[in-house]
C-alpha cells in the first residue's frame, strides 16, 4: 500500500509525518514538497517503523503542497460539467488549461474566506496529481510510463469566484484569491503497482450533507496521460507540480448561450452584465456563510482512500471595518 504523507505544525516547526494507524514524524529538514520528494525517500521509510509518534491533536494540519510549486489546471473536462457550462457533452477539440495562484493553497480543515466583492462563491471538487520527475522536454506519457512520473495523489477544492471569473472573463482571477484551493489532509504516495486506480476513483463532494457532486475519474474526457504528454511540449513541470485534472457535474454555475453571448456583447456594460449574471444564478445554492464543504475520493474497492476535507465558509472582514 502507498504512503500517506502529511505536512503539519508540531511544536512551533512545520514538520512532515506518515499517517498509518499512528502519525509518526519523520525526521529532516524538508522545507518544500519537492525536497522531501527528492531527498527524503530514506526518512520516510524509516519513519514507517522508527518515527516518534505524534499525537493528532498536538499538530496543525498544513496543505501538503507548498507554495513553490506550480498548479495547473484542467477546465470542463468532465461531460456534466461542460453541460453546465454551456457547451455540449462531447470530448473538445482541445484540452483546456490554465493556473491557479499557489496562494491558495489551504489545509484540508481551515476555513474558506469569502471576498467583500465576490457575490457567487462556488465549489469544485478535483483530482490533484503531483508530480515526482521533472519533465523538460517533449515526452509521450502513457499508461506504461505514467507510473513514472506521477508521485502522489490528493483531493483539492477548485474555490471559484464566478462573478468574477464569467462576467470579468478571468480565470486565473477568479479562482486564485487566498484559501481557494483547500488540499489534502494527506497526499498519498502510490507505489507502482497502484497506478492503475487514477482511473478508479470515486469523487464526493457534500455541502451541509447534501451530495452535490459524485462522480468517477474514468469520465475524464482528457486522461492524465493525454495531459502531460501535451503540457510537455508547451512547457517544463517540477517534482512537487500539482494538476488539478478538473471537476464532475453538480457545481452551482449554471450557463447557456444566451448568458454567454451576453457576457461577451460589447455593447453591455459592466453594471449590466453583473448585475444579469447574478440574477440568473441566484437560485443555483451557491456557498453561504457558514456553509460547511466535505470532500472524498477514495478507489471503488476503498483500498486507495485520500482522506476527507472539511471545510467552512467564512465571510471576509473588510479592512474598511
Amino acid at each position: 500500500m502507498g504512503t500517506r504523507l502529511l505536512r503539519f505544525e508540531y511544536d512551533r516547526q512545520e514538520c512532515w509525518g506518515i499517517y498509518e494507524e499512528d502519525l509518526r514524524l519523520i525526521e529532516g529538514t524538508f522545507p518544500t514538497l519537492r525536497s522531501i520528494l527528492t531527498d527524503g525517500h530514506s526518512q520516510i521509510t524509516r519513519a514507517k517503523t522508527e518515527g516518534i509518534i505524534i499525537s493528532m491533536e498536538e499538530i496543525t494540519l498544513l496543505s501538503p503542497i507548498t507554495h513553490d510549486g506550480n498548479i495547473y489546471c484542467q477546465g470542463t473536462n468532465y461531460a456534466e460539467h461542460r453541460e453546465e457550462a454551456g457547451f455540449t457533452q462531447q470530448k473538445p477539440a482541445y484540452n483546456l488549461l490554465f493556473m491557479k495562484s499557489p496562494s491558495t493553497l489551504s489545509a484540508a480543515n481551515t476555513n474558506i474566506i469569502c471576498p467583500q466583492d465576490v457575490q457567487l462563491l462556488d465549489y469544485e471538487i478535483e483530482l490533484g496529481l503531483v508530480l515526482k520527475q521533472d519533465i523538460t522536454e517533449e515526452t509521450n506519457i502513457t499508461t506504461q510510463n505514467i507510473g513514472d512520473y506521477i508521485g502522489g495523489l490528493v483531493i483539492a477544492n477548485d474555490v471559484s469566484a464566478r462573478d468574477i471569473q464569467i462576467v470579468e472573463q478571468q480565470w486565473f482571477k477568479g479562482k486564485s484569491y487566498r484559501t481557494f484551493c483547500p488540499t489534502g489532509p494527506y497526499l498519498y504516495l502510490l507505489e507502482q503497482d497502484e497506478i492503475h486506480y487514477l482511473n478508479d476513483l470515486e469523487l464526493i463532494l457534500r455541502v451541509n450533507d447534501e451530495v452535490r457532486q459524485h462522480s468517477f475519474s474514468d469520465h475524464l474526457l482528457f486522461k492524465p496521460t493525454d495531459t502531460l504528454t501535451e503540457m510537455s511540449t508547451i512547457f517544463d513541470l517540477r517534482i512537487g507540480d500539482l494538476i488539478l485534472t478538473g471537476t464532475p457535474g453538480g457545481v452551482c454555475l449554471r450557463l447557456n448561450k444566451d448568458i454567454l453571448e451576453k457576457m461577451i456583447d460589447i455593447n453591455t456594460t459592466y453594471e449590466e452584465k453583473i448585475n444579469y449574471f447574478v440574477d440568473t444564478q441566484k437560485e443555483n445554492g451557491y456557498l453561504l456563510p457558514g456553509d460547511i464543504i466535505e470532500l472524498e475520493i477514495r478507489s471503488r474497492d476503498h483500498y486507495i482512500d485520500l482522506g476527507k476535507q472539511r471545510s467552512t465558509v467564512v465571510q471576509s472582514i473588510s479592512v474598511n471595518s
